[in-house]
């Protein structure tokens, strides 16, 4: 496998008897130089001393030799500059463009490495490295932690900067679509966020101190203002009560003020979801956040403190849903607060990575590492990614961690991408006695 071939060279995990070239000239790799994952050759700068002359230049991996010839790399002038070719297999010599003939060297996957890697691959239980998990020194897991923890937040920022650009550069809409999404809580994430792609929020903004036009502008966009959206055993009830029609009337006169059109109400979903979460509920929610003018950005970008964060973020439903999941289904009366976990999770999900992004987009290292020490305030998520990894005997003791350790899971143990793990290496370089 030549990915392997590419981590044993990366990693210098080579034979105890000193190295040579094909044609016999001793070979000693000073720096396997950086791994280049796109287009051009695997490894650029590499120091190479061969045959007592210092080479510095790149570095092409193949399994067999004559791959370079399959690869059209004797016709690429990307390529004259490699000054090593290693393979598993030697069984063609290999020329560059220039017709030059390029040095050889034939390197082997330890057989440890090769079994353990296989072992990482094919293990069914989650995560597949758990038996080195309690040999990992402090160093290396608070290393790799915080290098997650980083990772996770650029591909927020990356995700906040790609919905900004889609809305004019608005960063203040990019945080409203944010906040949105993240009020789906995972299963509904995707439809709110096209839900809040599709909210005019300049035309709101002229109703913002209206409450119920601001809910009716809300729903109305959400598809959820159609008599066939209302399971039909509560459609005469929703009739009869007399807040879904007045909401459809005032939606369709703002709709035609504004021209807007609704999302597919298809688009949401209610299977094996907690009343609570239904997205009325959490429309309504948005809808007075929005209404009391607490999902502007300048907002957020003031507060300092978990504390703060959270009172911003705390919302309730309007009147109506006090008493109601979904249009005419009668309940007993719950003022529906955000529990303290779930404004928890808006704050890990929502305002941090804002502010991250913020800070990245401004240049202001402060809100970046505000970011991180708010992370590192909250309390850690409990799901069952983090339950199966302290059962391995990993510490996770803040909301930075277990942020981490699910980019961990998303990114690297889903993807079986151990070669690039931290972990995954502490494992294949184990040598069993």
């Amino acid at each position: 496998m030549e990915e392997l071939l590419h981590y044993t060279w990366k990693h210098k995990l080579f034979p105890l008897q000193p190295l040579a070239t094909a044609d016999g000239r001793p070979v000693e790799v000073i720096d396997p130089g950086l791994h280049n994952r796109n287009a051009g050759p695997d490894f650029f700068n590499a120091k190479v001393n061969i045959g007592g002359t210092l080479w510095v230049g790149n570095v092409e991996i193949h399994t067999k030799a004559s791959d370079w010839y399959q690869h059209g790399h004797d016709k690429d002038c990307n390529y004259d500059n490699v000054v090593l070719h290693v393979c598993e297999t030697i069984d063609a010599d290999v020329r560059n463009s220039r017709g030059e003939l390029i040095a050889q060297m034939q390197l082997a996957v330890p057989g440890h490495v090769r079994e353990q890697y296989e072992q990482l691959l094919t293990a069914d239980q989650y995560p597949p490295c758990y038996q080195i998990v309690p040999e990992l020194s402090r160093l290396t897991v608070r290393s790799w932690m915080a290098a997650l923890q980083t990772e996770r937040l650029e591909q927020k920022t990356a995700a906040i900067s790609r919905r900004a650009d889609l809305l004019n550069g608005s960063w203040e809409d990019a945080y409203f679509v944010t906040l949105a999404r993240n009020y789906g809580f995972g299963i509904n994430g995707d439809a709110f966020e096209q839900w809040a792609m599709g909210v005019p929020l300049q035309a709101v903004a002229r109703h913002r101190d209206n409450l119920f036009q601001v809910e009716a502008i809300f729903m109305g966009q959400a598809g959820l203002l159609e008599l066939d959206t209302v399971p039909q055993h509560y459609q005469q009830d929703a009739l009869a009560d007399g807040y879904f029609t007045k909401l459809r009337d005032e939606y369709h006169y703002l709709a035609h003020k504004f021209q807007l059109r609704p999302m597919d109400a298809a688009q949401w979903r209610f299977l094996r979801l907690r009343p609570q979460n239904f997205p009325h509920i959490r429309i309504s929610q948005l809808a007075r956040l929005y209404h009391e003018q607490r999902t502007g950005l300048s907002h957020l970008l003031a507060c300092e403190t978990p504390d703060q964060l959270r009172t911003l973020l705390r919302s309730q439903v309007t009147p109506y849903w006090e008493t109601h999941y979904t249009f005419g289904s009668l309940s007993a009366k719950n003022e529906k607060h955000l529990s303290s976990g779930s404004l928890d999770l808006l704050v890990i999900n929502t305002a941090v990575p804002m502010l991250f992004a913020m800070g990245r987009h401004q240049q202001k290292d402060e809100l970046c590492d505000r970011a991180f020490s708010l992370l590192e305030q909250l309390k850690p998520e409990n799901n069952h990614i983090i339950r199966l990894w302290r059962q391995c005997g990993l510490e996770v003791q803040s909301a930075g961690d277990s942020q981490a350790l699910i980019q961990l899971k998303r990114e690297y143990c889903d993807r079986k991408d151990c070669l690039r793990c931290r972990i995954g290496f502490e494992y294949l370089k184990r040598v069993k006695t």
